[in-house]
């Protein structure tokens, strides 16, 4: 069984950045992809970044290209996003997730139902 605890989050001003943190525990992750999605207020989850077992292959959400990174560190068992330029409309909390299956990606895997284990999740909020 796979823990994820997300950290970083917090209130920021538009502009500003933020480096969240995703720690796994419990289990293996290193030979997995592993993502960030987010989920604002009254809005369905929305796909962040993913980024591939070694680091290789890296995907950014069309809304957030540019501006965040997505980064791992496997020995560390950790997984960063480097969140720059924020904006009010990145407000929303950002969860930390492992996809279930170990395999090469045939496209970018930007579904939830591809991923099984989630943290808890990190509110990050952007004042205009």
């Amino acid at each position: 069984q796979v823990q994820l605890v997300e950290s970083g989050g917090g209130l920021v001003q538009a502009g500003s950045s933020l480096r969240l943190s995703c720690v796994a525990s419990g289990g293996t992750v290193s030979g997995y992809t592993m993502a960030w999605f987010r989920q604002a207020p009254g809005k369905e989850r929305e796909f962040v970044a993913a980024i591939s077992s070694r680091g290789v292959n890296i995907y950014y959400g069309d809304s957030v290209k540019g501006r965040f990174t997505i980064s791992r560190d496997n020995a560390k068992k950790t997984m960063y996003l480097q969140m720059s330029s924020l904006k009010p409309e990145d407000t929303a909390v950002y969860y930390c997730t492992r996809r279930t299956t170990s395999g090469p990606w045939i496209k970018a895997p930007t579904g939830e139902y591809e991923y099984d284990y989630w943290g808890q999740g990190t509110q990050v909020t952007v004042s205009s």
